[in-house]
């Protein structure tokens, strides 16, 4: 299997004087999604949750809607390609669509289509300090980060605690490993919400969405397609989040503002 970890060495000129380091780095690398035998696309990730990753890119592709569907799912010796054999044929999709995802994203979902779900009539609230302290309990969980730097990492939130947590060089790939995290230990709690350290764009909107988390909070910025889209699907959307402060950008009826 390949390392998340690299080690490598690096020269530093600071304070007119040049330093050698030695240091961790994220690894960003290949790996094939194979299909019932027939190679689908390729991922460029941090290969961690690998199986996960896979699954949970189908589930929010709405490929498949459970893990009954699957009947297995295995990495390869070199850790370069995942197979996942499914109980029934799968049809692959033609018009894949590169995101604004980093690492160069994917997805078959038509994000400006009208939205199958609405969480509108959801009453699901939480009050500000808690939402501040599940930011805090993000930035605690980042232990990859804290080694190498330059890695996303996203959280499923009960609204309480951290249910699961993922790392990986693209942010978009977090979601699908939460999803598949979810799907293949039966984790899903009653309210959800997601909290990432990735910037929200459309194809984040969307696999939130399909995560059925009406709360989504980033430490960075929305673009203004997921502000529009999070309206569309009454997901209440927060932005630069820290440890003392937020932006609520749609929905802000959750937050319990006094």
């Amino acid at each position: 299997m390949i390392s998340p970890r690299k080690t490598i060495e690096y020269d530093r000129y600071e304070f007119q004087k040049w330093e050698h380091h030695d240091a961790e780095t994220i690894v960003e690398t290949p790996v094939s999604l194979t299909v019932n035998g027939q190679v689908w696309i390729t991922f460029m990730c941090t290969p961690i949750h690998l199986e996960a990753l896979s699954v949970g890119f189908l589930y929010n592709e709405g490929i498949i809607k459970s893990m009954d569907e699957v009947a297995d799912v295995r990495v390869c010796e070199h850790g370069d390609n995942i197979d996942v054999w499914l109980n029934h044929d799968a049809e692959q999709p033609t018009n894949w669509r590169r995101t604004s995802g980093c690492t160069g994203g994917v997805t078959a979902v038509d994000l400006l289509a009208k939205p199958n779900v609405n969480f509108g009539e959801n009453r699901f609230k939480v009050q500000p300090d808690a939402i501040m302290d599940l930011v805090e309990k993000l930035f605690n969980s980042q232990e990859l980060y804290r080694d190498t730097g330059g890695v996303h990492t996203s959280a499923l939130s009960d609204g309480e605690k951290v249910i699961v947590a993922a790392d990986d060089i693209g942010r978009h790939n977090t979601l699908d490993k939460i999803a598949g995290l979810c799907l293949m230990n039966n984790l899903w709690p009653e309210n959800r919400i997601l909290i990432t350290t990735g910037r929200i764009s459309s194809e984040m909107l969307q696999k939130a969405a399909q995560l059925n988390a009406p709360i989504l909070i980033s430490r960075t910025s929305p673009s203004s397609l997921s502000i529009e889209m999070a309206e569309r699907y009454g997901i209440t959307l927060i932005g630069y989040a820290r440890k003392h402060r937020f932006n609520v950008y749609s929905n802000g009826q959750r937050i319990g503002m006094e």
